[in-house]
C-alpha cells in the first residue's frame, strides 16, 4: 500500500480583520491505500485544494450596496489609463495587484457572492489579476453547494464563465477544495450532530486515525494540525451559510430539488473546465470528497447513505468517477479500514453504477483487523463478500474475541471454523480457541487432528502453550484417541513435523512419557519407604496418620496436577498418578483411568483441608 500524500502551499491573500476565516496553507490528499504515513511538502499552486480566502462576511441587506460603493472607490483610486493598462507592465508581463487592493477585492467579492449580487459580483472580476481571478473561482465555486433555487443557480453559473473568460486557470484547486467542502456540508446535515459539536468529533476522529497510521510521529502531528485546521475551515463556512439562512445551530437538509441544482451548477463546472481537469485530478478530487466522510463516520445516522443528506455527495463522486477518477478501489479500502461503513455502501454503490471492481474479500480483512463490526455487516450484506477464513485466522492470532464470534455467529464452513483454532493455539490465545472448539465437528477435528497438531506447533515460535492447551482439552472428545495422535507425532519421523513440538511431546504427551511416569512413581514410593524405615528423623513418621503420610509423599503431586488443568493429563504426570494411586489403594487401576479418577484417589487419601475445590480442576 502506498501512503497518503499532503503537500502544502502559501498563497497569501492579504490580511483582513476576521483573519479566523482564513486558510494561509493548502492540502492534496491522494490516498493510494490503506496504509498511511504522512509526510509535507511545498506544493505547487495547481496543487492546491485550500488558499488563504477574503472572509466570510455576515448576511445583511445592506451589503450589496456597501460592495457597490465600494467597488466605485476602488476604480476612483485607478485612472482609465491604469484600468486599461493594468494586466501588463511595460515588458508585456502580467501585473499583480497591490496588497491592499486585493485584499479589497476580494473582501467584496466574497460579499457580493454571499449576497447574490452578481451585477456587482461581475464588475470585480474586471479588476482582478490572475491570482486573484483564481481565489475567485474557488469562492465562486464553493457557494454552489449552499443555492436555494434556480435564480441562485443562474447567478452563480454566470458569474463563474465570466471568471473563466477573464483568465481563470486553476481549475484543478478549484475542483479539489470544493470537493472536500461538499463531503462537510453532506456529513454535517447528520441530524446526530450539531455544528458545535461537529468540531470537537472530527479533531477525535483524526487523532484516533493518525494514531491507527503508520509512520513518523512528528509528521503525523503536523499531517494532524494541517488537516484539522482544513476542516475547521470548511466547517467555518459551512456555519457561516448556515446562519444566513436562518438556522443558527444545525445545518439544515436540502430538498431533493436543491441537490440537483448543486450538482447542475457542479457539472457545469466540469463542462467549463473541460480536458484541463485531467484524470489525475478528478482522482485527488475524489479523495479529497472522501476524506472528511471518513472523519464523520462515527457521527452518522444508521443509513444515513441511503438519505437524502447523502445524495449530493454521491452525485458528486459519481461525476468524479465519469471524468476519470480511478481510485475508487483505493478510497473503498481506506473507508474499510477505518469503519467509514456510510462511505462504503455508498462506494458500493457507485462501484454498481459504474460497472467498477472493488475488493471487497480485502475490504473485510481491514474491517475486521481494525474490529468494525458495522462495516463488516455492510460488507458481507451488501457488498456480498465471502472470504472468512483469512480475517477469522488473523482475529483469532491475535485474540480478538469479538470479530471471532461475529464470524461464527454468521456461519463459517467447517474447514475455516477448523483452521481457527489452529491459529489461535500458534499464538497461545487459549481463551479464543476453548471458545472455538466447540463449534468444530468432531469428524473433522478427527480427521485433520494430526495436521491441526503439526500446524499448531509450526506456527507458534518457542511457545508451545496453545498445543499443551488442546491436548489438555481433549480436542477430539476421546481421551484414547487425543493421546494417541499426540504419541505418533512424538514418534513420527516426518521431516515437517517441526523438531520442538516433536521433543515437547515426547517428553510429556507420549507413550515413552507415560512408562516414564510409572517408572518415577515407582522410584518416588522406594524413596519415601526407605524414609520411613530407615529415616533418624526425631519425629516418627510411621506414627503419623495414614492422611498425613500420604500428604508427605504425594501432595506435591497433588498439587501439579491441580496446575495442569484441563480435562487431560500430560502422559508422564499421568503415569506419576497412577503409580501414586496404585499405592495407596486406589484398587485395580488400567493405563485407561483420567486425571479426574486417579485424582479423586489422592482425594480420598489426604486430609480434607488440603484438597482443593473440584472446580479448581478444568
Amino acid at each position: 500500500m502506498e501512503d497518503d500524500m499532503m503537500s502544502v502551499n502559501e498563497n497569501h491573500l492579504g490580511d483582513h480583520p476576521c483573519s479566523e476565516m482564513e486558510m494561509d496553507e493548502g492540502l492534496t490528499g491522494t490516498s493510494k491505500g490503506a496504509e498511511e504515513n504522512f509526510t509535507s511538502e511545498k506544493g505547487e499552486a495547481s496543487n492546491v485544494v485550500f488558499s488563504r480566502e477574503s472572509p466570510l462576511l455576515t448576511q445583511d441587506p445592506r451589503i450589496s450596496g456597501a460592495c457597490g460603493c465600494a467597488a466605485k472607490k476602488l476604480k476612483s483610486r485607478m485612472s482609465a489609463s491604469e484600468l486599461e493598462s493594468r494586466k501588463r507592465d511595460k515588458h508585456g508581463q502580467e501585473r499583480k495587484l497591490s496588497r491592499q487592493d486585493r485584499i479589497e477585492l476580494g473582501r467584496m467579492f466574497q460579499g457580493a457572492v454571499s449576497s447574490h449580487n452578481w451585477e456587482v459580483a461581475e464588475s470585480l472580476i474586471s479588476l482582478a489579476d490572475p491570482q486573484t481571478l483564481n481565489d475567485a473561482l474557488c469562492i465562486a465555486l464553493d457557494s454552489i453547494w449552499f443555492l436555494r433555487n434556480q435564480h441562485e443557480l443562474h447567478g452563480i453559473n454566470g458569474l463563474i464563465r465570466k471568471i473563466i473568460s477573464n483568465g481563470a486557470y486553476d481549475f484543478t484547486r478549484a475542483a479539489l477544495r470544493t470537493s472536500f467542502l461538499a463531503s462537510c456540508v453532506s456529513a454535517c446535515q447528520s441530524r446526530t450532530m450539531s455544528l458545535a459539536d461537529t468540531v470537537t468529533v472530527m479533531a477525535h476522529r483524526l487523532h484516533e486515525r493518525l494514531q491507527e497510521c503508520n509512520g513518523d510521529e512528528v509528521l503525523k502531528v503536523e499531517a494532524g494540525a494541517k488537516v484539522q485546521k482544513f476542516t475547521e475551515w470548511a466547517l467555518k463556512c459551512i456555519s457561516f451559510h448556515t446562519r444566513s439562512q436562518g438556522n443558527r445551530n444545525r445545518v439544515g437538509q436540502s430538498s431533493a430539488v436543491e441537490i440537483q441544482l448543486q450538482l447542475s451548477a457542479f457539472k457545469s463546472f466540469l463542462d467549463l473546465a473541460g480536458n484541463q481537469l485531467t484524470g489525475k485530478d478528478f482522482t485527488e478530487a475524489f479523495d479529497a470528497a472522501c476524506f472528511p466522510l471518513t472523519l464523520f463516520s462515527s457521527s452518522f445516522d444508521p443509513g444515513w447513505a441511503s438519505g437524502i443528506s447523502a445524495t449530493a455527495i454521491q452525485g458528486l463522486l459519481g461525476m468524479l468517477v465519469e471524468g476519470g477518477a480511478d481510485n475508487v478501489n483505493q478510497c473503498f479500502l481506506e473507508a474499510s479500514r477505518f469503519g467509514s461503513t456510510e462511505l462504503v455502501r455508498i462506494l458500493l454503490q457507485i462501484a454498481q453504477r459504474n460497472s467498477l471492481d472493488v475488493d471487497v474479500d480485502l475490504a473485510l480483512g481491514f474491517a475486521s483487523h481494525y474490529g468494525k463490526i458495522r462495516t463488516m455487516e455492510c460488507l458481507v450484506e451488501e457488498g456480498n463478500a465471502i472470504a472468512f477464513l483469512g480475517p477469522l485466522m488473523r482475529a483469532a492470532e491475535r485474540g480478538c474475541m469479538e470479530v471471532v464470534q461475529w464470524f461464527v455467529g454468521r456461519g463459517c464452513r467447517d474447514m475455516e471454523l477448523c483452521l481457527a483454532p489452529t491459529a489461535a493455539t500458534s499464538r497461545s490465545q487459549v481463551g479464543i480457541a476453548a471458545y472455538l472448539l466447540p463449534h468444530v465437528p468432531q469428524h473433522v477435528l478427527a480427521a485433520l487432528s494430526i495436521e491441526i497438531l503439526k500446524a499448531a506447533g509450526e506456527r507458534s515460535g518457542r511457545s508451545l502453550e496453545g498445543v499443551h492447551f488442546l491436548l489438555r482439552s481433549d480436542f477430539l472428545g476421546d481421551a484414547a484417541a487425543t493421546y494417541a495422535v499426540a504419541d505418533s507425532i512424538a514418534r513420527s519421523e516426518d521431516e515437517g513435523v517441526a523438531p520442538e513440538l516433536r521433543a515437547f511431546l515426547l517428553e510429556h504427551w507420549s507413550e515413552a512419557a507415560f512408562a516414564e511416569g510409572l517408572k518415577h512413581g515407582e522410584d518416588h514410593y522406594v524413596n519415601i519407604t526407605r524414609i520411613l524405615r530407615r529415616g533418624r528423623s526425631p519425629i516418627c513418621l510411621r506414627d503419623l496418620p495414614v492422611p498425613l503420610l500420604a500428604a508427605i509423599a504425594y501432595l506435591p503431586l497433588y498439587r501439579e496436577c491441580v496446575k495442569t488443568s484441563g480435562r487431560l493429563l500430560p502422559q508422564r504426570l499421568r503415569g506419576q498418578l497412577v503409580e501414586a494411586a496404585r499405592r495407596l489403594g486406589g484398587g485395580p487401576l488400567g493405563e485407561a483411568n483420567q486425571g479426574r479418577e486417579l485424582l479423586a484417589v489422592l482425594e480420598h487419601q489426604i486430609p480434607p483441608f488440603l484438597v482443593q475445590p473440584r472446580s479448581s480442576v478444568a
